[in-house]
């Protein structure tokens, strides 16, 4: 009995001694983790191209000096909202001192003119600038019931799913409804004939070669509607 007593005794302050020797890592780690050590010193904007990576900057100094660990998440959220380009965006922490914005931008894909001018909008219709004059390189986007339409919807599909070296050309999109995206190719005033968003990544494909073979130069339609049977006239 007395040789278990120890034992047990023993046994009892060892895991006591464990214990109190990871509550003491904890607060060690929870301390300075929250302590000046670890406050914010740099903030760095990651994946801003149009966007200016110093005003994101400077809208965000309010963390500077800030703990890691406590930095405002709120406070950031608000303060990229009001930067219009931004469609999403991540942070990430690297002690002892930078904060990392990831951001990801929100793509063009023509201009809606108005009478306040020609706003820039993206394919979820969200408004990034208004100019009095066109945007040299954008296609007006000439939409049936605006930007909440079907219509408008199935034209963002589409711009979003052209090769770059094909949406560089396309100076106007004209729908009236989701299943009649016509796009217009501006140095040959060619016409694309898309129909729906249906498919879209195929009737791209098709589109890109079949422009290699018969160049728009040459060609007044390409009627990719049904992308297994292109009609070029």
């Amino acid at each position: 009995m007395r040789r278990f007593t120890v034992r047990q005794r023993r046994r009892r302050m060892m895991w006591i001694g464990a214990a109190g020797a990871l509550l003491l890592v904890v607060l060690g780690t929870l301390g300075a983790a929250y302590s000046p050590l670890f406050a914010v010193e740099r903030i760095d904007v990651v994946g801003a191209e149009r966007l200016d990576a110093a005003a994101v900057e400077s809208a965000l100094s309010d963390q500077l000096g800030t703990p890691l660990a406590r930095i405002d998440e709120s406070a950031i959220k608000a303060a990229l909202v009001t930067f219009p380009l931004v469609e999403s965006y991540s942070l990430e922490a690297r002690p002892p001192h930078d904060l990392v914005v990831r951001i990801v931008e929100r793509t063009p894909i023509g201009l809606i003119q108005s009478r306040s001018g020609y706003t820039v909008v993206d394919a979820a219709g969200v408004a990034l600038s208004t100019t009095q004059e066109p945007a040299p390189g954008a296609p007006i986007l000439t939409i049936a019931g605006g930007t909440d339409s079907a219509a408008f919807e199935a034209a963002g599909q589409v711009m979003r799913s052209l090769p770059e070296g094909i949406r560089a050309q396309v100076t106007e999109v004209t729908a009236s409804t989701a299943d009649d995206v016509t796009l217009t190719l501006g140095a040959t005033e060619t016409e694309v004939v898309w129909g729906s968003a249906d498919d879209s990544a195929l009737k791209a494909v098709v589109l890109e070669t079949t422009m290699a073979t018969r160049p728009p130069g040459g060609v007044r339609l390409y009627d990719v509607s049904t992308p297994s049977a292109v009609v070029v006239g």
